[in-house]
């Protein structure tokens, strides 16, 4: 799962805020809230039990993170990146994934191969039984797992945002489900990365993020609205 970011859980209100935020973004970044979607403060206190104000301060990281947007005299909605938000987004990615993908190949070792490969078994479940948030959700961990290899930890930082922002984007415009979390593209990656080919896990990594992309419908689509005490709940 997606860890903390840059978030201090110690901060105000007491501690109280964060399990808010982390039921929101994993409900955000598995699709189970829509882009657009409004987050009414009072609503969510009522599904939370908890205080408007608690509510507001996961709100407002959510908002640091841009899975959210906090609008003046509207409330908070989940965010919905435009169609040149969604392009920079993989090209950023296109351009930081290889590099990291390069350093895992020269450092991994057996241990972290073998944790890579059960992920791709879990991943590999979800896409057969289409459960595709938790397909997009492993898709997502399965980058970080690399980025973490890599050992750059500055790099895996910049990585979990722009894959956090790349979740709302392909619930937005994804229109090719093969390309989401194309399990070959993964099964090559970790196979250039188990022969420490540097080269081929870097043009492996900037192929399958070109494929992403290009399964992407940069025009707006809709989802139909749902409850969110039936969603959070």
């Amino acid at each position: 799962m997606f860890g903390p970011t840059t978030h201090d859980a110690t901060n105000k209100p007491a501690m109280r805020w964060y399990p808010v935020y982390a039921g929101l973004r994993e409900a955000i970044v598995s699709h189970r809230l829509a882009p657009g979607t409004k987050l009414p403060e009072d609503e969510l206190a009522s599904i939370y039990s908890v205080s408007r104000a608690v509510i507001r301060a996961a709100l407002q990281a959510l908002s640091h993170d841009r899975l959210a947007r906090l609008e003046p005299n509207r409330g908070a909605f989940v965010a919905q990146p435009n169609k040149q938000e969604a392009r920079e987004v993989f090209e950023a990615r296109a351009l930081i994934e290889p590099k990291l993908a390069a350093l895992a190949a020269a450092v991994a070792k057996p241990a972290e191969i073998k944790q890579l490969r059960l992920h791709l078994h879990r991943e590999h479940e979800a896409l057969h039984v289409g459960n595709d948030s938790d397909a997009i959700m492993l898709s997502a961990q399965f980058h970080i797992g690399i980025a973490e290899i890599a050992g750059q930890s500055i790099l895996t930082g910049i990585v979990r945002d722009l894959l956090s922002r790349s979740s709302l984007i392909i619930a937005l415009y994804w229109r090719r489900r093969d390309t989401t979390c194309e399990s070959h593209a993964h099964h090559a990656l970790v196979d250039a990365i188990q022969k420490h080919d540097a080269q081929d896990a870097s043009e492996l990594m900037k192929r399958h993020i070109e494929d992403l992309l290009s399964g992407l419908d940069l025009t707006l689509g809709e989802k139909k609205p749902e409850k969110l005490s039936d969603i959070l709940r």
